[in-house]
């Protein structure tokens, strides 16, 4: 078993890890998000060696994040976009980029995050699908789904201390 190989386990985000977690697929995954859609660009953009871009964006591609579409025949290149399991990453992102901009930005945020309608500030949380109220780790309960493959070892209560 390879020691960067979560796809074994049976935890929902070890399997996400597993497919985006390494930490140059969500800058990728954020440039294709800016519109940077070429091999060249996202190196030159990113500053990422070609031999380590190639392999990110082939794994995206395996697991379905991105797609790329030939664009020209001679010499062959290509270009790539997201999928809709890449779009879906979109509330992650921005989930991220608010938890920096609290905690790793004591300068202030570096990006700030605004509806674009209306300027007004967007700030990612988690609500409710039901009530359509906001909740925190302590208001959420874990279970087992319908993929789990041994129910009894689920659900893992959530600690909060």
């Amino acid at each position: 078993m390879r020691l960067d190989d979560f796809s074994h386990l049976e935890c929902p985000l070890a399997r996400a890890l597993d497919a985006v977690g390494e930490w140059w697929s969500l800058l990728i995954v954020r440039d294709l998000f800016y519109g940077i859609r070429t091999f060249d660009a996202l190196r030159d953009d990113l500053g990422i060696a070609r031999n380590v871009l190639a392999k990110r964006l082939k794994k995206l591609e395996a697991k379905g994040v991105l797609e790329k579409r030939e664009y020209q025949p001679h010499p062959r290149r290509y270009s790539y976009g997201l999928t809709k399991k890449g779009k879906d990453l979109f509330p992650v992102i921005l989930t991220l980029v608010e938890w920096a901009n609290r905690w790793e930005a004591p300068e202030g945020p570096i990006i700030e995050i605004e509806h674009a309608s209306g300027g007004h500030a967007i700030h990612p949380e988690l609500v409710c699908g039901e009530c359509k109220r906001a909740v925190d780790y302590k208001q959420v309960r874990l279970k087992a789904g319908p993929g789990a493959q041994r129910p009894e070892a689920l659900p893992l209560p959530l600690r909060t201390k």
